[in-house]
């Protein structure tokens, strides 16, 4: 007789043991010899040294499993004990997926421009994605970056924004820094929760794998490894974002995305991210990907909230422009 802990430190013990802890009570029908108790992330088994054994593999197939999809039902749960790993990855193919989300959402493109920039994340290490709110550039960006590190193609995540926005000043907000910059954040954190469980989530950010800092937290750094991805690039000063690219380091992967028609920097700074468009263009590799409204995804009325902001600003553009270099760059 033997005794073994088994960590679940990796995933959320919750989706493991099932609603109502429906997947463990059954799995401990599956090995009735054996004396099973679950704490929290870690199970406490007793018996026979096989049987010990053969119960911490499938405990292993289980993590594997939950790691990958974010999910294990009670029809996954049956498929693991049985060996019917084939029927499993029928069962979970598509060729259009990027990963499993929380709960087993299919995180996927669900657009023309996402699947471009899907397909120009494998041809490109810079790529540029451009376009209204709503297109999904943002998520699907943070949803490559996850999968590459989740396949140890890079080594950690690094997910930036400028502190701008529409004219607040940091130094008048209340609270320490943190407190000051999260809010400008938050959206990067929204798109993490629907892909990895909190708690994992809150492991890697303490352990530096995932890290989220205003642009201005970049300089003097190379990020060697890393999946980087700087959100709102047009809120980014021309010296901003020359010093966010020039960070780049082997091994690398960086995603720029903006919305040029929604610049909020004071009317003497110009946006960094029109100067990108005007001065890379033409390096064969970087890769532009321009999004529409055609790619909203949001709800149905995003979509005409933002042709009918597009129609006012085309009317009102040459009337308004005030010699202000933060105009509009026709796609």
């Amino acid at each position: 007789m033997i005794e073994k802990l088994i960590n679940l430190d990796t995933i959320d013990p919750l989706t493991l043991y099932g609603l109502n802890d429906r997947n463990f009570k059954y799995l401990k029908t599956r090995f009735p010899k054996l004396k099973i108790v679950a704490r929290g992330n870690m199970i406490k088994v007793n018996g026979d040294f096989n049987e010990v054994e053969i119960f911490n593999s499938k405990i292993t197939q289980f993590i594997e499993h939950i790691e990958k999809y974010n999910k294990l039902s009670r029809d996954e749960t049956e498929k693991i004990l049985d060996n019917r790993f084939e029927e499993l990855d029928i069962q979970n193919k598509d060729s259009d997926l990027l990963l499993y989300g929380n709960f087993g959402k299919a995180i996927k493109p669900r657009t023309i421009n996402q699947r471009k920039l899907v397909e120009e994340f494998y041809n490109n290490d810079l790529i540029f994605a451009i376009g209204p709110a709503g297109t999904g550039k943002t998520y699907v960006s943070i949803a490559l970056a996850v999968k590459a590190w989740r396949n140890k193609e890079v080594k950690r995540i690094v997910l930036s924004r400028p502190a701008v926005e529409a004219g607040e000043n940091l130094g008048f907000l209340p609270g320490d820094l943190k407190e000051k910059v999260d809010p400008y954040l938050q959206p990067l954190y929204d798109a993490l929760f629907d892909m990895i469980p909190s708690k994992k989530l809150e492991d890697l950010m303490e352990d530096g794998i995932i890290e989220i800092a205003p642009v201005a937290f970049m300089r003097g750094r190379t990020l060697e490894n890393a999946f980087v991805i700087l959100d709102e690039a047009q809120n980014a000063t021309e010296n901003q974002l020359k010093m966010f690219l020039t960070r780049m380091g082997e091994n690398s992967k960086f995603i720029v995305t903006g919305d040029i028609t929604q610049i909020d920097l004071p009317r003497k700074k110009n946006s960094g991210l029109l100067q990108a468009i005007r001065f890379l263009g033409n390096i064969e590799e970087i890769s532009f990907v321009y999004f529409g409204t055609e790619d909203i995804v949001r709800h149905k009325l995003v979509k005409d909230i933002v042709h009918a902001y597009e129609k006012g600003e085309d009317k009102g553009h040459n009337e308004d422009n005030g010699g202000n270099s933060n105009e509009k760059i026709n796609s």
